[in-house]
C-alpha cells in the first residue's frame, strides 16, 4: 500500500530531476544537434572512406573501457620481445573522417570535446563516426594510428614509431571484467602483460617524480526506474595500468613533436613553495605527515581514500594540480615544456573521438615519425587550439559540477530533517557574503550513503567525522542545506 501511495511523489521528483538536468543544456549553452552540413560531411566521409595500405589485422588487439562505452579510441596488444616488451597501441584514425576546412571540422572546433551528461552525452563527432565507422569496435575493420613501442626489461621506451594501418579488434573488454580475470587467474597473456608492464610504468612514474591524484571516481548512474545514483569508488588497478600505456604514448608524442620543433603540449607548472608548505601542514594536522623526503607524487600513492583523514588529504592535494594549459610551438621549442604531475613533457594523443586536440597531434606525430611533411592545415590550427580547449575544458568542468549538484539535491529531497554521519573533507573557511549560509565559517562534508558532498556551516576540521542534519534540498536550484548536529 505504501509503495502505491509514494509512486506519484517519486514520479514527480524524477520529473523535476529530469527537467533540471535537461535545463543544464540551455543554462550552459551546450551544443545541440549537429548542423545538417556537418552531418552530410560525416556521412560522405564514411561512404568514401579508404583504409590505409599497411595491414596489421593479424595483431590481436583488444579494447578495455567502461562496459557501456561505444566510442572506442584505443586498442592494445602487448608481447614479450627479447629481454623486454613490444607494445602496439592503436588509436582511432579520426583525421581520415574529418576534411580540413569543412563543415564537420568547423563544428568539432566549436565543440572541443564530448560532453557527458547524466542523461546521455553530447558527442564531438556524429555517431556515424564516433560509435560506428571511426570507433575501434570488436570485429570491425578500422583505420588507426598504430604506435609501435620497444620497451626494455624495466618497461622504459627504447624505440617508437607511429604509422597509419588497418586493424581489427578481437574483443571489447571492460575494466571490471579484466580486473576479475586478472584476480581470478584466468586472464589472457596480453592482459597479464598489461599488469606487468603497467606496474613497471607506475614505478618509472615514481622515479621521475610524477604524481597521480587517485581520488575516488564520482559517477552518475541512471537506474532502471528512471532515477539516478552517485557511485563513488577508487579506480581499479587495471585502470591505472591501462592509463600508464596512454601516458607513455602521450610522452612519446611530446618527444616526437619537440624533436620535430612543431606541435602542441599539455603543460602544468610544478606546485609553488607556498602550496607545498600549506599541503605539508595539512598532512601533519591530519595525522599522516609528508616530510618532503619523498616526492609528493610518491606520497600521494600511499594514501587510502577509504580512510576519512587520508581522503581529506587527497582533497587538499588538489592545490598541487593547478595551472594546466596547452602550449603550441612551430620552430622555437618552449623552455618549460613539462607536465609537472606526469614528470615529463606530454601531449594529448589517445582520445581523438572525444577530444579535438588529439586529431592534430596524431597527424603531426605520424608525419614526423615517417619523415613526411607536416600537413599545413595542422600547423595552421596550432595557435587557435589552446583557447578552444581551455574554453571546452572549463565548460565540461561546470557541467560535471552542476550535474552532481543536481543529482545530490535529488538524493536528499526525501531526507529532510534526517541525520547522517559525514566526513569533513575540507575544513572551515570564512564564508563570503551572499552565499546563503550567512557570514560564519563553513566547510565541505561528504555523506557516504546517499553519496553526497555539500557545504555545511560551522567549525569543521578536515578529516573528522561529524553528524549532520538535512535542513532543505531543492532540485531546481541544486541547493542543499545542512546543519551540524550537536
Amino acid at each position: 500500500m505504501s509503495h502505491h501511495r509514494l509512486t506519484p511523489n517519486v514520479r514527480r521528483q524524477q520529473n523535476q530531476l529530469a527537467q533540471a538536468l535537461n535545463a543544464l543544456r540551455t543554462t550552459l549553452e551546450l551544443p545541440g544537434e549537429f548542423p545538417e552540413d556537418a552531418l552530410r560531411d560525416a556521412e560522405a566521409a564514411v561512404a568514401g572512406h579508404e583504409l590505409p595500405g599497411l595491414d596489421l589485422t593479424h595483431v590481436e588487439f583488444v579494447t578495455i573501457d567502461p562496459a557501456s562505452s561505444t566510442d572506442l579510441d584505443q586498442a592494445l596488444f602487448i608481447d614479450r620481445a627479447r629481454d623486454g616488451y613490444r607494445v602496439l597501441y592503436a588509436i582511432a584514425d579520426v583525421p581520415s573522417f574529418v576534411a580540413p576546412g569543412g563543415a564537420l571540422d568547423a563544428e568539432t572546433r566549436r565543440r572541443g570535446q564530448t560532453f557527458y551528461t547524466p542523461d546521455g552525452r553530447i558527442p564531438l563527432h556524429p555517431e556515424v563516426i564516433s560509435e560506428a565507422a571511426g570507433s575501434l569496435l570488436e570485429g570491425q575493420l578500422c583505420a588507426a594510428f598504430v604506435w609501435d613501442f620497444d620497451l626494455d626489461a624495466a618497461a622504459e621506451v627504447s624505440a617508437v614509431q607511429v604509422r597509419r594501418a588497418r586493424v581489427r579488434s578481437r574483443a571489447k573488454l571492460s575494466y571490471h571484467g579484466v580486473q576479475a580475470a586478472l584476480d581470478g587467474g584466468t586472464a589472457d597473456p596480453v592482459l597479464q602483460l598489461l599488469r606487468e608492464v603497467g606496474g613497471k610504468r607506475v614505478e618509472l612514474e615514481r622515479l621521475r617524480g610524477g604524481a597521480s591524484l587517485n581520488m575516488p571516481d564520482q559517477e552518475i548512474e541512471q537506474l532502471p526506474d528512471g532515477g539516478y545514483r552517485i557511485v563513488a569508488a577508487p579506480p581499479l588497478p587495471v585502470e591505472d595500468w591501462n592509463a600508464q600505456i596512454s601516458l607513455m604514448t602521450g610522452m612519446a608524442a611530446a618527444e616526437l613533436m619537440l624533436q620535430g620543433k612543431v606541435g602542441i603540449l599539455r603543460t602544468m607548472p610544478a606546485p609553488d613553495e607556498n602550496s607545498l608548505r600549506h599541503f605539508r601542514r595539512q598532512t601533519g594536522a591530519l595525522g599522516k605527515p609528508w616530510d618532503g623526503r619523498i616526492s609528493y607524487g610518491e606520497y600521494l600513492r600511499t594514501l587510502d581514500p577509504t580512510d576519512p583523514r587520508q581522503l581529506a588529504i587527497l582533497h587538499s592535494a588538489g592545490m598541487l594540480f593547478r595551472g594546466a594549459g596547452y602550449t603550441h610551438f612551430d620552430g622555437d621549442v618552449p623552455e618549460d615544456a613539462i607536465q609537472a604531475a606526469i614528470g615529463a613533457a606530454y601531449a594529448h594523443s589517445t582520445a581523438p573521438l572525444r577530444r579535438l586536440i588529439d586529431r592534430f597531434v596524431l597527424v603531426i606525430c605520424e608525419a614526423l615519425s615517417t619523415g613526411a611533411e607536416v600537413p599545413g592545415w595542422a600547423r595552421e590550427a596550432l595557435p587557435s587550439l589552446p583557447a578552444i580547449m581551455a574554453a571546452s575544458d572549463q565548460l565540461a568542468g561546470r557541467l560535471e559540477r552542476l550535474s552532481l549538484d543536481t543529482v545530490e539535491a535529488a538524493l536528499l529531497v526525501n531526507h529532510i530533517g534526517q541525520e547522517f554521519d559525514a566526513v569533513v573533507i575540507s575544513g572551515s573557511k570564512p564564508a563570503k557574503n551572499g552565499n546563503g549560509n550567512g557570514n560564519g565559517p563553513s566547510g565541505i562534508v561528504q555523506i557516504a550513503d546517499p553519496a553526497v558532498t555539500a557545504r555545511c556551516p560551522g567549525e569543521l576540521v578536515s578529516g573528522t567525522q561529524v553528524r549532520v542534519r538535512v535542513v532543505s534540498s531543492d532540485i531546481a536550484t541544486r541547493e542543499v542545506k545542512l546543519e551540524l548536529v550537536g
